[in-house]
């Protein structure tokens, strides 16, 4: 491991996603946009819908990452995902359609729990939409 790397371990309920030494990993929180580099100051945040960006010797990658917690540790960054999807996973005809029906839900008037139903599985087709197309 370089100076300057990090364990990051990525886990869903069906599979370790990744697990090897990266430079930088940056997602979204509920507080907002984060980037990690070794030794950052312990932590955990929950993950909020978005594209993680994983930068390794060998550039960086992206993938659409929906839900979960994250564990910062000075040499490691643990991230419990509920769904992740590299680019090539993402079906991007199912993605534009569960975009448009969640902005269709977002128009009609309901109670707040189903805006916020609605509002997140905009931001998760937005982001399997994103990651697609990078």
């Amino acid at each position: 491991m370089a100076d300057n790397q990090f364990l990051l371990k990525i886990i869903t309920p069906d599979r370790v996603f990744y697990n090897h030494d990266v430079t930088m990993v940056e997602f979204n929180t509920l507080e907002g946009e984060v980037g990690i580099y070794k030794n950052h100051v312990p932590m955990t945040m929950i993950i909020a819908p978005g594209i993680l960006t994983i930068t390794d010797e060998e550039g960086p990658k992206n993938a659409a990452l929906h839900s979960g917690f994250v564990e910062v540790l000075p040499e490691q960054v643990t991230i419990l995902a509920e769904v992740i999807e590299w680019p090539d996973e993402v079906d991007l005809g199912r993605a534009e359609e569960a975009r448009k029906r969640a902005e269709a839900r977002l128009k009609e008037p309901s109670g707040k729990y189903d805006m916020d139903r609605a509002e997140m599985a905009l931001r998760r087709a937005i982001a399997r939409i994103e990651a697609a197309k990078k």
